[in-house]
């Protein structure tokens, strides 16, 4: 993901989200304390970037000596199933969150997210509080 003039790079089978501010107030208007906020147990955002996945040895390498040179790399991944511009449910607790240039993102793993939704305006429909 570039950032400026620099690139962000997930590694592995985490996800780089960018989250959703929380509401401050409940439905009927009463401001919710920061400590309140924090102890849900599920938050939501916007994938932003996605690691390479989980790595898998690559096995065509059994076959040759440990000598002998191979064009082929030496490990594949498995891709993850989040793609840029989901929209992800996930553990907070899963969740590390980092700042970067005055903005706020989360990097959780793959293993944290509970679901993932697709689309154009993938809230437009839907009642999903986190």
């Amino acid at each position: 993901m570039q950032f400026g003039n620099r690139e962000i790079i997930v590694v592995g089978d985490r996800l780089l989200v960018q989250p959703d501010n929380p509401d401050e107030r409940t439905k009927v208007g009463l401001y919710l304390p920061q400590t309140v906020l924090e102890r849900e147990p599920v938050q939501a955002g916007r994938v932003l970037a996605t690691g390479p996945g989980y790595p898998v040895p690559n096995l065509a390498h059994e076959d040759r000596e440990p000598w002998q040179e191979s064009r082929q790399p030496r490990h594949h991944f498995i891709p993850l199933q989040a793609e840029e511009g989901d929209y992800a449910l996930f553990l907070r607790k899963e969740a590390v969150e980092i700042r970067y240039r005055d903005t706020t993102f989360l990097v959780v793993p793959q293993s944290a997210v509970l679901l993932l939704i697709r689309g154009e305006d993938p809230l437009e429909d839907a009642h999903l509080e986190p």
